[in-house]
């Protein structure tokens, strides 16, 4: 078992029942962001219950302990983690350089301004380097919404809307996907017209 198991088994007889907002488990929830970052597992749970007990106890506010609990969040688009994250965060906190920016990558990441995203990450690298798997999870949601968006795709375009990827990289990433490529060179990504679904609409009397 790993210490994120371990860590995870006692973290959750924490969060049972009024223990879940003493202010005395901070410690051991703030340790727990800590083992999830280092060894690339998510408890979005735990997280949730670390920023309510700063916004009851604001003077127990961990700056990079909020900011190692967005990056998560942003690991687990498309679902909406990160929103809820957020919206525990005081504002006054969203104003400071390091939580501006990681809000600023959601909101590129959510615009699908792919390239414009990884630009930026460019100067957060020291940031986003304590993540375990940060990248590679951001690049498992970006060949999500390329797969409901895209029937074809130029290989130097996805190279580029993955983070510049060498061709062994984008290899790999075709491979895990089953994207091939065509007789005009394109890759095809997924057929559109195929996974469109009828439904039957009835009336309701």
């Amino acid at each position: 078992m790993s210490s994120a198991d371990d860590a995870r088994a006692t973290v959750s007889s924490l969060l049972k029942g009024i223990d879940r907002y003493n202010p005395e488990n901070l410690s051991k929830l703030e340790r727990y962001v800590e083992i999830q970052t280092k060894e690339n597992s998510y408890d979005l749970e735990a997280n949730l219950a670390v920023l309510k007990l700063y916004q009851l106890n604001p003077a127990h506010f961990q700056l990079d302990v909020a900011q190692q609990i967005l990056l998560k969040a942003l690991t687990n688009l498309p679902h909406t983690d990160f929103i809820l994250c957020k919206c525990l965060i005081d504002e006054s906190h969203q104003q400071e350089p390091q939580l501006k920016s990681i809000l600023y990558l959601h909101l590129l990441l959510e615009t699908c301004e792919f390239q414009k995203f990884w630009n930026e990450l460019v100067e957060l690298e020291d940031m986003v380097s304590t993540i375990v798997g940060f990248e590679d999870s951001i690049r498992k949601f970006i060949c999500h919404v390329l797969k409901i968006t895209y029937q074809t795709i130029s290989k130097r375009l996805l190279a580029q809307l993955l983070g510049d990827l060498t061709d062994r990289e984008l290899e790999q990433w075709m491979n895990r996907y089953g994207w091939k490529s065509q007789e005009d060179g394109k890759l095809f990504i997924t057929n559109q017209e195929e996974i469109v679904k009828t439904k039957n609409i009835t009336e309701k009397n």
